[in-house]
């Protein structure tokens, strides 16, 4: 585990749970945690997407070969992630497992949004259902940096597949949200699929002030992050300790920010 101030993580007895302020993260297989956890009110997750070529044989490749397009020097050194290599069948079972999951892990009227690409679009509607979450839509992320491709159109997107627990009643302090985001891909990544901050900030806004958020496929912590400053309390699950470890580091700091401004 990663040394940090004792004023602000606790450990728990439990090795593999830390406790940071509002934000309690799990080292972990998702499957083996979700069951254990207490009812959220949003899951907001990026989960591997298995994709990454125009034929079955590329899913095999390393992650940075398949999502990483800068040469970079930070990106060059990232570290590949696990679980993005099964084939369409083993994709889709194992998705609608662990969307089951956190399904009942979710109280009723709560919010779930997937993050996918292209490829996996439509299995990722389907898998949504298979776990048993009521399909509401999809919300595209427009990259306002991409690459051109020379008689193609520009692969510029991918998708927010959200859906709800059941009913999604309109009386839940959310307002009115937008239907597409607009946003660079981070430039100092830290890790291979990495999020913006602002896009996660605009997604979490479906969830109501004081919601609880869980993210089963934390990554380096970027749901996390937004989480704890908009005060929302925040449970990650992990299952590789080197981005645990950064989502520890990031999401302490974004507790302190948020205290310091206080």
């Amino acid at each position: 585990m990663i040394v940090q101030s004792a004023s602000r993580i606790v450990r728990s007895a439990y090795l593999d749970r830390v406790q940071i302020g509002i934000a309690t993260l799990y080292l972990g297989d998702c499957l083996a945690i979700l069951p254990d956890l207490q009812k959220v009110d949003a899951v907001i997750t990026d989960p591997p997407y298995s994709s990454g070529g125009a034929f079955r044989g590329d899913r095999a490749n390393d992650t940075k070969s398949k999502y990483v397009q800068s040469d970079s020097s930070n990106q060059v050194k990232l570290e590949n992630f696990s679980g993005d290599n099964r084939d369409q069948r083993g994709f889709h079972f194992w998705s609608a497992l662990w969307s089951s999951a956190a399904l009942r892990a979710t109280k009723e009227n709560g919010v779930a949004a997937f993050f996918t690409d292209w490829r996996q679009l439509p299995i990722t509607t389907d898998y949504m259902q298979a776990g048993g979450w009521v399909w509401r839509g999809i919300v595209p992320w427009v990259k306002t940096t991409y690459r051109p491709q020379m008689g193609r159109f520009a692969a510029q997107c991918e998708y927010l597949v959200w859906g709800s627990s059941g009913p999604l009643p309109t009386e839940r302090g959310v307002g009115c949200l937008r239907g597409f985001y607009e946003y660079q891909p981070p430039p100092d990544r830290e890790h291979v699929t990495q999020k913006p901050d602002g896009l996660m900030d605009d997604v979490l806004r479906v969830v109501p002030a004081d919601g609880v958020v869980l993210d089963p496929f934390m990554g380096s912590g970027t749901t996390g992050v937004s989480a704890v400053k908009s005060g929302r309390p925040f449970i990650g699950v992990e299952v590789s300790k080197h981005y645990f470890d950064i989502a520890c580091k990031r999401i302490d700091a974004a507790q302190a920010q948020g205290r310091l401004f206080e």
